[in-house]
């Protein structure tokens, strides 16, 4: 299969486009590099400079002739989103639809597209499972859910068959692909920075939550795991229609298991300061896979928080340091 990574230069997209390669696939990753990194980029993938958001050019990829796409091309800093809301519909949701367009021009009928599980917003249960009323509190997740919603409607009136898959954390890493991200938001890598000596301490934001240690929880996955999902739900769009599955571990972890792990896996004492709470974070999200596990039979093969941080905390070691001076 020639597959087409549309922002395959990121931290998950580079990985799913080494499983691609891995699997036998060829594959031509897009990407306009302004969150992107050349060093992601798997060797045996080609790669094409495009924004989504140019129209002309993305069909003129798109036209080379591709059996497949998996769209991860998406501003998606939650903060960011509330302060530059038409930013992030212009990328998230303008440039999807150009992808969709330039799809049905070129004759490309499978889509697998990065969703998130942010789509839910405050949920009512734990886990979230995918008939849950999707009430996004931010432009991030109401961008994501208006792309859901126009891939279901092309899938109905096209013959498009698409997976979106709707997802919270991810960690860890894979090979030389690894999380390196500027402004860094993410717990897992943010810790171990604080290991490296690269922060005084990690800032625990609540720890009064009903929860069982007080501070939040929240779900993780691992990104050799998620890559794994992706190639399933490419599997699944030989079918016409849209189909929607949350990843998640099921349980959850929370700040402090976080930084315990990685104090465990370090070795290192990594200081944490806390702090009040943050407004709008709720005490629990995780997000349930029972429909992808039922459905494709995705079963995750490193669901434990140790080897996330484990192999996170490697590659930031090995590679993290050469990857932020490449950039």
């Amino acid at each position: 299969m020639r597959a087409l990574v549309i922002g395959g230069a990121g931290y998950i997209g580079s990985v799913v486009s080494k499983h691609l390669l891995e699997a036998g696939h060829r594959v031509t990753v897009a990407d306009d590099m302004s969150k992107g990194h050349d060093w992601a980029v798997p060797d045996d993938a080609e790669f094409r400079a495009v924004d989504v958001r140019d129209q002309e050019a993305l069909a003129e990829v798109v036209a080379e002739g591709f059996d497949a796409v998996l769209h991860f091309a998406a501003l998606s800093l939650v903060g960011e989103s509330v302060t530059e809301p038409v930013r992030y519909f212009k990328t998230n949701v303008g440039g999807s639809l150009n992808l969709l367009d330039a799809m049905r021009a070129g004759g490309c009928r499978r889509l697998v597209f990065s969703s998130t599980a942010a789509v839910y917003g405050e949920p009512e249960a734990i886990p979230i499972p995918e008939s849950a009323p999707t009430r996004p509190t931010n432009p991030y997740g109401a961008s994501k859910i208006a792309v859901d919603m126009a891939i279901g409607y092309e899938a109905a009136a096209s013959g498009l068959g698409a997976v979106s898959l709707r997802y919270f954390n991810v960690a860890g890493a894979s090979g030389r692909q690894g999380e390196l991200h500027d402004p860094e938001t993410h717990l897992i890598p943010s810790v171990l920075k604080v290991a490296l000596g690269e922060g005084d301490a990690v800032r625990i934001f609540g720890t009064d939550y009903p929860t069982p240690d007080g501070t939040a929880i929240r779900d993780y996955i691992h990104v050799d795991d998620l890559a794994r999902a992706h190639l399933l739900a490419l599997e699944a769009t030989v079918e016409p229609g849209h189909r929607i599955f949350n990843l998640g571990n099921g349980t959850g972890f929370s700040v402090r298991e976080v930084v315990d792990t990685a104090r465990l896996v370090t070795g290192c004492q990594i200081p944490a300061v806390e702090s009040p709470r943050r407004p709008g974070d709720p005490p629990v999200l995780v997000a349930s896979s029972d429909r992808i596990r039922a459905e494709l039979g995705w079963v995750p093969q490193k669901p434990a928080l140790e080897d996330m941080v484990s192999d996170a905390w490697q590659w930031m070691r090995v590679h993290g340091r050469a990857a932020a001076l490449q950039d």
